[in-house]
């Protein structure tokens, strides 16, 4: 069990947390610190880029902000001496007002007749063909065409094979640059056709540097809910957050006393539209909380519940390792039907039923 498989949103406030497709504000111009090496030696080496770049590794560790820093470096139209955007050209401008002609951002997000952005399950291929026909037309400014798909493995089978030509052989001066956190399920046909780059992970210094730098108040208990991901624990960071998980926790750590009826209506309690992210957070919680009692029970310290390591203690001898193991994939077996129709709280109260039957075994 993975530490990594717990950094979700939270009930209380489902989207403002660490979600894939939120790794950095929009059109970051420049790259956060644990990046300026490799956007250094990239720069360098920027007549020999290939035309599609595939970046890789955890969400929440800032891929995100790489994909742009590189972009608005392409569309730059006065780089400085190391190849780095200088952010006061009208490209730069254009690209951190997010109206750079030249620059398409392709994620899971549709935006209604009113303007209302709402995240969707998956980039469809009707928006590869837009982008496809975006790519033919000559650029605007006369310089580079940049295209950034977020996270990419989210395409669903017709857009990924929809791209595959525009992948293949895109016209001159056009990039296109794949963000993907789960690699592993982009097409091989895909994935063969780019240039593979796995995102710089920051040390735990670097990390908590700059949590602090941005109003972090406790910049080690936010990484080790994030699993040491900086921006996916910028987005845990906050007062609602922390009450809620704590509020979870607290229960989970008392699995005699815990009513699954009464939690489930924690998740009912939600804006229907928020209530997949509810049971998604939860099932990060457990997630999170079950690793860290094996962790435990073996003899090591917890990773993501380090507050908690008495409460955990105490669980964990009372508990069977093959059960625990078993329930753990049974929650990412629930992850993994997130996207599918279901009634969240009844979902939330048969893991909850599961996790407490644990103890009674």
């Amino acid at each position: 069990m993975s530490a990594g498989d717990t950094a979700g949103e939270g009930l209380a406030n489902p989207r403002s947390g660490a979600g894939d497709d939120a790794e950095a504000p929009r059109r970051r111009a420049r790259p956060l610190p644990w990046q300026h090496r490799l956007v250094a030696d990239m720069l360098a080496r920027r007549a020999g880029w290939a035309h599609a770049l595939l970046l890789t590794g955890p969400a929440g560790i800032g891929k995100r902000a790489l994909a742009e820093a590189l972009a608005v470096a392409l569309l730059c139209e006065s780089p400085q001496g190391d190849g780095s955007a200088c952010g006061e050209c009208p490209g730069c401008r254009y690209a951190a007002a997010g109206q750079h002609p030249d620059l398409r951002i392709v994620e899971p997000i549709d935006v209604d007749d009113e303007g209302v952005a709402k995240p969707v399950e998956s980039i469809v291929v009707d928006r590869i063909r837009a982008l496809i026909g975006w790519v033919q037309v000559t650029s605007h400014r006369g310089g580079a065409k940049v295209a950034v798909i977020a996270p990419a493995e989210r395409m669903n089978a017709a857009a990924a094979n929809a791209l595959l030509k525009t992948l293949e052989e895109p016209p001159p001066g056009t990039f296109l640059i794949l963000v993907s956190h789960q690699p592993g399920r982009l097409p091989a046909t895909i994935a063969s056709r780019c240039q593979r780059i796995a995102a710089p992970r920051p040390t735990a210094a670097e990390a908590a540097a700059w949590l602090a730098g941005q109003g972090v108040a406790d910049p080690g208990r936010a990484l080790a809910q994030a699993a040491g991901a900086p921006l996916a624990a910028l987005g845990l960071a906050g007062d609602e957050y922390q009450a809620e998980r704590s509020a979870w926790i607290a229960a989970l750590a008392r699995p005699a006393a815990l009513s699954a009826v009464t939690l489930g209506a924690r998740i009912d309690a939600l804006p229907r539209e928020s209530r997949k992210d509810g049971l998604a957070a939860l099932i990060g919680w457990l997630s999170g909380w079950c690793s860290d009692l094996a962790r435990v029970r073996c003899g090591a310290a917890p990773l993501q519940n380090r507050d908690l390591r008495a409460e955990l203690a105490a669980l964990a001898g009372s508990v069977a390792p093959i059960a625990l193991f078993r329930y753990h994939r049974s929650l990412m077996e629930a992850r993994a039907r997130l996207g599918h129709p279901l009634q969240p709280r009844l979902v939330a109260e048969a893991l909850l039923i599961d996790y407490r039957d644990l103890f009674g075994r």
